[in-house]
């Protein structure tokens, strides 16, 4: 869903770090291949991820939610040299455009794929993060930040996706809705939790940034 005019979403993009090729031909491939392409970050937001990462400059990440790589290449521009990323996904249809990208780039011996459930691999990464971008299967937001939760170094960020939902967590859920529904939860936990101070933008489908204290 776009929350601002075309005109002012162009004017963003043309006035915004540009896309580097790699990240072009993965956008192109993904839209090309992928059933559902517009779950990509895109140019705009993987920018945004990008220049987050850079000001952290964090050692470890982790990231819920592959699906083709985009991300993942964005937010390891900002790693330390002898940083790590982890990204995690539960589709290995998606493995080969994964590691075709992630092979081609010069952080592929800092990312590490994993094909699985979430909640079963985050526990047995032996890491503390500096960095976390939850961008998964909505329903169990709330339980993937209890699983990171206390695995995050202090100061560390927690950046949460599709949190506005195309606008649908400002109304009165369907009771079928269960992904609406886990997103008004997930959106008051992070108001609310007292380990962490939060900030949400209107940045594409609404990106939370949530920092440890």
């Amino acid at each position: 869903m776009d929350f601002l005019p075309k005109k002012i979403d162009q004017y963003v993009l043309e006035h915004s770090q540009s896309e580097p090729k790699l990240l072009q031909e993965l956008n192109k491939e993904t839209w090309q291949k992928a059933l559902v392409p517009r779950m990509l970050s895109g140019h705009f937001q993987g920018r945004v991820l990008s220049i987050l990462s850079k000001l952290i400059q964090p050692k470890s990440i982790l990231e819920v939610g592959t699906y083709t790589g985009y991300s993942a290449l964005c937010l390891a521009e900002g790693l330390k040299k002898n940083g790590a990323l982890h990204t995690i996904d539960h589709n290995e249809e998606l493995g080969d455009l994964q590691h075709k990208y992630i092979n081609a780039s010069k952080y592929k011996n800092q990312i590490k794929t994993y094909i699985g459930e979430a909640l079963n691999i985050i526990p047995k990464i032996n890491e503390k993060f500096d960095l976390v971008f939850i961008d998964a299967d909505k329903e169990n937001y709330i339980n993937y930040f209890h699983a990171i939760i206390d695995k995050m170094n202090t100061g560390g960020v927690i950046l949460s996706d599709n949190v506005l939902w195309s606008g649908k967590v400002t109304e009165t859920p369907n009771p079928k809705d269960k992904d609406t529904i886990a997103l008004i939860e997930y959106n008051k936990l992070l108001k609310n939790d007292p380990r962490i101070e939060t900030v949400l933008l209107p940045i594409r489908d609404g990106l939370t940034i949530s920092r440890v204290k």
